[in-house]
């Protein structure tokens, strides 16, 4: 498909006007940056703050021990990340449930959503990480990570079901209609229609999401996990210097980044697609 002369001014308008947005936003970062540093350096303390944040030659010599609790927060992720989806999927489905039937389950699973979504993660990680340990069941876990995986599944998953559930209501029922009157059973509906619009629909905001994760694995530190957040503290206790939280933090956004230039790609890629069925 050719796109017509309107179309194609169109295109290079949008060009020249983005080629401007991107130099007057480069040019003001500059600025900002340049006053920001200059106001930071100048400042009365600057020295004392340097030494006590941004002691490079301790950085790198606390980069070692820090990569090695960061480690465990990526496994901590890994883990996480697999068990939000399933179980945030499970609980969008039964919240679509319909029928008087499975009223009981609709209501447990609205229950359990709006109990994780409005307690902070905080308090989760307390909940778990000392209430199960309290109860001496002997096939309960007691290993600082695995309740603080625990714990971000519960939060995360309440907030990934919403998402979820979202993208399911925004098929448009014709396309269920469509597939049972070819006879596709409702899980079959579900399965091979409903679901892969859903997920197609929401997977720019499942990966912000999953940036959101990122960040708050550091949080299992509050339950005694040798993660990077604690490796860095251990550190800070022996020297009070703050330059490995500051390591620590870096180490966070770094891994970060790519998911988040991710979610920016995927966001502009579904965007493109909704535009260009609308050519003139």
């Amino acid at each position: 498909f050719t796109p017509s002369a309107i179309e194609r001014d169109r295109r290079a308008y949008r060009r020249s006007r983005a080629r401007r947005s991107t130099a007057v936003a480069l040019i003001s970062t500059v600025a900002f940056a340049a006053v920001g540093f200059l106001t930071v350096t100048n400042a009365p303390g600057w020295e004392r703050t340097k030494a006590t944040f941004f002691d490079v030659s301790y950085g790198w010599e606390v980069l070692p021990t820090i990569l090695d609790g960061l480690w465990l927060n990526v496994r901590v992720l890994a883990v996480a990340a697999v068990a939000v989806v399933i179980v945030a999927l499970a609980l969008a489905l039964l919240r679509t449930l319909q029928g008087p039937v499975f009223l009981p389950l609709r209501l447990l699973s609205t229950v359990y959503t709006d109990l994780f979504r409005g307690m902070p993660l905080l308090i989760v990680l307390y909940l778990v990480g000392f209430g199960l340990p309290a109860l001496r069941i002997d096939w309960l876990p007691t290993e600082a990570a695995v309740l603080g995986t625990i714990a971000l599944v519960l939060t995360y998953s309440a907030y990934v079901a919403e998402v979820f559930r979202a993208g399911i209501e925004a098929v448009h029922p014709s396309q269920r209609a469509a597939a049972r009157s070819l006879g596709l059973t409702y899980r079959q509906t579900t399965r091979i229609v409903v679901l892969p619009q859903a997920v197609r629909k929401v997977t720019p905001p499942l990966l912000n999401d999953f940036v959101a994760l990122q960040k708050d694995v550091g949080l299992i530190s509050v339950l005694g996990a040798v993660d990077a957040i604690r490796k860095a503290q251990i550190e800070q206790a022996q020297t009070f210097n703050f330059t490995p939280y500051v390591v620590a933090g870096l180490l966070f956004v770094l891994l970060a980044v790519p998911s988040a230039r991710l979610a920016d790609w995927v966001t502009s890629r579904a965007a493109r697609r909704q535009q260009g069925g609308g050519l003139v």
